[in-house]
């Protein structure tokens, strides 16, 4: 790699004709500053930011929910987007600290030969207080925690409290002067409670991602300005 990472500043030899020079260049997302025939073309990179969850999980009452490893589906499906090179303009990964994140991070990482760190803070809400439960006492739970931000359900953690600790963990990284795109591996829950924040939405489960995990958004580095909402990590 040359002295400008993948992502941020390439430059472009003279094009034959103005008429060439109107044209967009395809692929990532910028603008093109077009000059007088026979000066270079400067295409000006704009960073992109994805917010990307972990996918399907192996489910283990007997082990604390942060222990959680990737099930064969989830393993498989991450596998296949590292080999897709869809990511390949990615920089820096950052991960949360638990298992199925880091799991999810780790096949990611090394395959694009990029170092992964790993950001405690940045796990999913702390729902400690009760570990495991049924799927429909968590459905409903989860409604909760969504519906009451300023109110600790069951004894987890609040949303608000959430929030603003995923914002910051994300903040610290995106605010660093470095090229290229930047992935965050996280959840559901502080996903959704980020893209609020970004989007300048108040707290609220319709914004949750669809279930099964493995989605992810994007925003732009400059400006913070949210691409689009969740997606299957399939649609990179």
């Amino acid at each position: 790699m040359g002295p400008f990472a993948a992502g941020s500043l390439r430059l472009f030899p003279q094009l034959p004709s103005a008429a060439h020079q109107r044209q967009p260049i395809s692929g990532g997302a910028g603008r093109l500053l077009c000059r007088r025939p026979g000066c270079l073309m400067m295409r000006i990179m704009t960073c992109l930011v994805r917010y990307l969850t972990h996918p399907q999980v192996n489910i283990d009452p007997a082990l604390p929910v942060p222990s959680w490893g990737l099930s064969s589906v989830g393993r498989a499906r991450t596998e296949e987007l590292a080999e897709t090179g869809r990511l390949a303009g990615t920089t820096q990964i950052i991960s949360s600290g638990e298992r199925k994140a880091v799991e999810t991070a780790e096949i990611i990482a090394a395959k694009l030969n990029v170092a992964l760190e790993i950001r405690e803070a940045m796990h999913e809400n702390d729902r400690s207080s009760t570990g495991f439960l049924e799927a429909h006492v968590f459905e409903a739970a989860a409604d909760e925690f969504f519906a009451r931000p300023t109110i600790s359900v069951r004894g987890w953690e609040r949303a608000i409290d959430a929030q603003l600790r995923i914002v910051r963990e994300v903040e610290h990284v995106v605010a660093r002067d470095s090229p290229g795109d930047v992935l965050f591996v996280g959840h559901g829950a502080v996903g959704t409670l980020l893209f609020c924040h970004y989007s300048g939405f108040s707290i609220d489960r319709t914004h949750d991602q669809p279930a099964g995990g493995g989605h992810f958004f994007a925003f732009l580095k400059e400006g913070r300005r949210v691409l689009h909402s969740w997606r299957r990590f399939e649609e990179l």
